[in-house]
């Protein structure tokens, strides 16, 4: 079964980052002198837009116009081998270039090459407009160059089935009409309306963005407006404001096209466009908080699964670091079959009591012995992995003991937590002899009465047993 294909349409160049150091003056002119240290080569354009989509469970193709030249060359070699399938436009003139001269990771100079009037790319060749109509999506990076105006091309867009997501430019085109999203920035809509921006930066991106969507018949226009996130304008007649997660200073080269990419990735997957962009600014946002297009872009960064500490070794780790910085420990247990709204608020309570939170697990033989043959539904591998996730909990054991005094003896914490109606002034909690034997202590956490997976499970037949009845 092939993979789902994103196309990206519009004007690559070469982006250079030359970092050095400044050590002295030229002799001949008062000038700075660097001594080149690294060389790093870079696409950019619409071809960073792509190479920041490759790689996340789609295919991607770009569809843009390249040179005869070095650099056209060097573009094709560094998105070819970041998985990109490359479908050049021929390009009269030079590959535009733009080459940064960097110190101490202050841009000292930005020396551009290419020419600063757009070239008219030639005739685009079938196998570009096939592409285009086997896409799961399409992304038009406009970077006002002269691909987002090729005739065949915008043909070949309109008529396209999959969601179109268009990233505009002041020097280009007009999307073609039904795009389902334009991702403009502030200043863009700024310039593409005359509007001065006056009032708030809400009140300009909410009026300049209804009327951009009025102008192009476009679905939606979401705004962007850096740091704060983005402002959806859509049919209706309230925005919907989509901040960012968190204020993050750093390097925004790329953020638009990390959003673009992102949005158009989630059209993609049926998402809705409220959604999409709710996406997009998360990603947006990350991207520039990680470090920008170089982190984004350096093997040894890219973004990572965030690990799941689950099985014994893992908390062993958590365990000596723990308490190596004389930390508390924490640990409760149980079944977790089906996780509800009772142990979500045991789980969060118990995290409150101390550095950090282990759960001790029953394994599937564990919960058949205890509950019967039928149980569990979740498999301790389901279930390990959803506890994990969860922000209040910090490390997962799984155990084959009908009771966990054997993962208790070697996890020691200094506190055991007991979720449920133990607070009836009757005997002992299970496990608190042992506990005590290290000096630890087994506390109660409030219980939500009403919340428990027997009673879910009772109630799901039930519902199944009257709908079949009736």
């Amino acid at each position: 079964m092939s993979r789902p294909l994103l196309v990206v349409v519009g004007d690559s160049l070469l982006d250079r980052d030359v970092e050095g150091a400044v050590r002295r003056i030229a002799p001949d002119a008062p000038a700075p002198v660097l001594d080149e240290e690294t060389a790093t080569d870079r696409p950019g354009g619409a071809g960073l837009a792509a190479l920041l989509a490759a790689g996340r469970g789609y295919d991607v193709a770009l569809v843009t116009a390249l040179a005869d030249d070095a650099g056209g060359a060097r573009l094709s070699e560094l998105l070819t081998a970041a998985g990109v399938a490359v479908y050049p436009l021929p390009l009269p003139g030079a590959t535009p270039e733009k080459i940064r001269l960097r110190a101490q990771g202050q841009v000292l100079l930005r020396l551009d090459r290419g020419g600063t009037e757009p070239q008219a790319p030639g005739d685009a060749p079938e196998a570009a407009l096939e592409v285009l109509r086997a896409a799961s999506a399409i992304l038009v990076s406009d970077y006002g160059r002269g691909v987002a105006r090729h005739p065949r091309l915008r043909a070949a867009i309109e008529q396209a089935k999959a969601p179109v997501v268009w990233d505009p430019h002041p020097n280009g085109p007009a999307p073609v009409p039904g795009v389902r999203l334009v991702t403009p920035n502030a200043a863009e809509v700024r310039k593409l309306t005359g509007d001065a921006g006056g009032g708030s930066a809400l009140a300009t991106a909410q009026r300049a963005g209804h009327l951009l969507r009025q102008r192009w018949r476009a679905g939606a226009v979401a705004v962007t407006v850096g740091a704060d996130g983005a402002v959806l304008c859509h049919s209706g007649p309230t925005p919907l404001v989509v901040p960012a997660p968190a204020r993050a200073g750093g390097d925004t080269c790329g953020a638009g096209d990390r959003f673009a990419a992102s949005a158009a990735l989630a059209l993609a997957s049926g998402a809705l466009v409220s959604e999409a962009v709710q996406e997009a600014v998360a990603e947006a946002s990350a991207y520039v908080a990680a470090g920008g297009v170089s982190a984004a872009l350096a093997p040894a960064e890219a973004p990572a699964v965030p690990r799941q500490r689950i099985g014994a070794e893992e908390a062993g780790r958590l365990l000596a670091e723990v308490r190596a910085r004389g930390g508390t420990v924490v640990a409760t247990g149980g079944c977790f079959d089906l996780l509800h709204i009772g142990h979500l608020a045991t789980l969060q309570a118990a995290r409150k009591l101390g550095d950090c939170l282990i759960v001790c697990l029953n394994s599937d033989a564990s919960v058949s012995a205890l509950k019967g043959p039928d149980r569990p539904l979740t498999g301790q591998q389901d279930r390990s992995r959803l506890l994990a996730a969860l922000d209040c909990v910090d490390a997962v054991v799984v155990f084959d003991e009908p009771t966990p005094e054997s993962v208790l003896s070697w996890l020691r914490p200094d506190i055991w937590v007991k979720g449920g109606d133990y607070a009836d002034g009757g005997p002992d909690l299970p496990e608190s002899d042992l506990v005590r034997r290290w000096g630890g202590q087994t506390v109660i956490v409030p219980y939500l009465d009403g919340r428990s997976t027997t009673r879910t499970i009772a109630a799901a037949r039930g519902a199944l047993q009257n709908e079949g009845a009736q």
